[in-house]
């Protein structure tokens, strides 16, 4: 049996066993008053909370582009991808030491120094930044370089996680991402970068 045919065969058995389901469950209900985040939002501005609680992960929050770019450049990452959406707009500020491109090639993923990626929001409460499939023009453009950049529009920088989770799309695929990649499996030492971006910054435009 051919790997396409074992596919459809699997796909089949999912798609038949969800027939029978009249309609999904619903969500539950998110209590946002009796949440122990709204202590710590109060009547802050959710732009400035998530700067906070970004920088307490390890991650960065930049308002001020020149400031990024040159964030790029004292570290050394100067060859990287920028989502072709938003390279009109950032195109001035990078100086002819940087090599950009808008094409993602994954034959090359270890060319990329960094990635900058449009994200779907952000939560202030735990400095997490939403990615689905839909903003993010290449996945890959948003794991594999050693810097991601996401840009978050301020609008949609939701105050608290259940709000946020109310405000999800049906992307089928919605990650958070909370810092840089970590992990502590070796001997309880804890690793940033391995799985994932070693650093995780947010333009907040």
């Amino acid at each position: 049996m051919s790997t396409s045919t074992s596919r459809e065969a699997i796909l089949s058995r999912v798609r038949g066993a969800l027939a029978g389901i009249p309609r999904r469950a619903t969500l539950p209900d998110w209590n946002i008053e009796l949440a122990e985040a709204r202590k710590l939002v109060g009547d802050r501005a959710p732009t400035e909370v998530f700067a906070e609680r970004i920088r307490l992960v390890s991650g960065r929050a930049y308002t001020d582009v020149p400031a990024m770019v040159e964030a790029l450049r004292a570290g050394g990452w100067l060859h990287g991808y920028i989502d072709p959406v938003l390279w009109p707009e950032l195109a001035p500020f990078f100086g002819p030491e940087f090599k950009v491109e808008t094409e993602y090639d994954r034959t090359r993923i270890d060319d990329y120094a960094f990635g900058i990626t449009r994200a779907l929001g952000a939560v202030a409460e735990t400095g997490s930044i939403i990615l689905d499939d839909a903003a993010t023009s290449r996945r890959l453009a948003a794991l594999t370089p050693w810097v991601h950049i996401a840009v978050v529009r301020r609008s949609s920088i939701h105050p608290f996680l259940a709000d946020a989770v109310t405000h999800l799309t049906k992307d089928p695929n919605i990650i958070l991402v909370t810092g840089p990649s970590k992990t502590a499996d070796v001997e309880g030492i804890l690793i940033e970068g391995v799985h994932g971006p070693g650093q995780q910054w947010a333009l907040l435009v």
